[in-house]
């Protein structure tokens, strides 16, 4: 009862400007090496049930299990109490509040704490749905020795995690289309990256690595990939940021895996 109660009030608390500051937000972990967040379970199968600062408060969590010595690769979700649980095989528990509390010290205006119980009983895990779901690149991230939790150090990473991305099934590099090709190579690009919701980026870096004429191809591309839905937008600061719709996986990867142009995307003229 004391579990859910501390629970119940870091959900409420994620949902303000300044989270934790009378009382900490909660996270707990167990034997096992199970972990409990006051975030929706809801984000296994779908990364935009969850706002930016419940990401954050995950990303330092899962940072936190590997950083104690879990395995990244075994990364498993589902629920306990209707609020989101993870298990990593491997790891001690005991290290967990500190690791936390340092995967946290770059993050504004949200103060939390990681407690120790005897026992957790998570449901239904499963594995998070999708090769590139922000939880797998959170582990990825913390594998590599990164700070999940902190864009800097995501953004430093995330090219190495890119370069592992496995192929599409028919290359974006060579689609004789030009817009389409730099369309599949966005999404290919962001796909890799986890760029589903939980982690995010400028729009301007949607022309990274492109030259010429190109360039500019590759910013007309991402205004139709969001026009056609398969890109969303947040404000950030004052930026643009944007990332892959959850909730149009299918027809992103198939136009990044087959060059399918899914209805309503009108790619611009080369």
């Amino acid at each position: 009862m004391l579990l859910r109660a501390e629970l119940e009030h870091g959900a409420q608390e994620l949902g303000r400007k300044r989270s934790g500051y009378e009382r900490p937000v909660t996270v707990a972990v167990a034997p096992g090496l199970v972990a409990v967040a006051p975030v929706s379970p809801q984000l296994r199968a779908d990364p935009a049930a969850v706002d930016d600062r419940a990401w954050t408060l995950t990303a330092a969590l899962v940072g936190a299990l590997v950083q104690a010595g879990a395995d990244p690769d075994g990364l498993l979700a589902g629920e306990v109490d209707g609020h989101l649980a993870l298990r990593l095989p491997g790891g001690d528990p005991e290290l967990v509040p500190i690791a936390f509390e340092e995967q946290l010290a770059k993050v504004d205006r949200l103060r939390a704490r990681a407690v120790v119980l005897g026992q957790l009983e998570p449901a239904d895990l499963r594995e998070p749905i999708g090769d590139g779901h922000p939880l797998r690149v959170a582990a990825g991230i913390a594998k590599l020795g990164g700070m999940p939790a902190d864009p800097e150090s995501v953004e430093q990473l995330e090219e190495a995690l890119f370069e592992g991305a496995p192929e599409a099934v028919s290359r974006p590099h060579d689609d004789p289309d030009a817009a389409r090709r730099v369309a599949r190579r966005i999404l290919q690009r962001l796909n890799g990256m986890g760029k589903w919701g939980g982690y995010h980026t400028e729009f301007v870096h949607l022309a990274r690595g492109f030259a010429g004429n190109e360039r500019k191809l590759a910013e007309a591309v991402g205004e139709a990939l969001l026009d056609a839905g398969l890109l969303q937008s947040k404000p950030s600061v004052g930026q643009r940021h944007v990332f892959l719709n959850p909730r149009r996986a299918a027809d992103v990867h198939a136009l990044i895996e087959r060059g399918v142009e899914p209805p309503g995307l009108r790619l611009p003229p080369a």
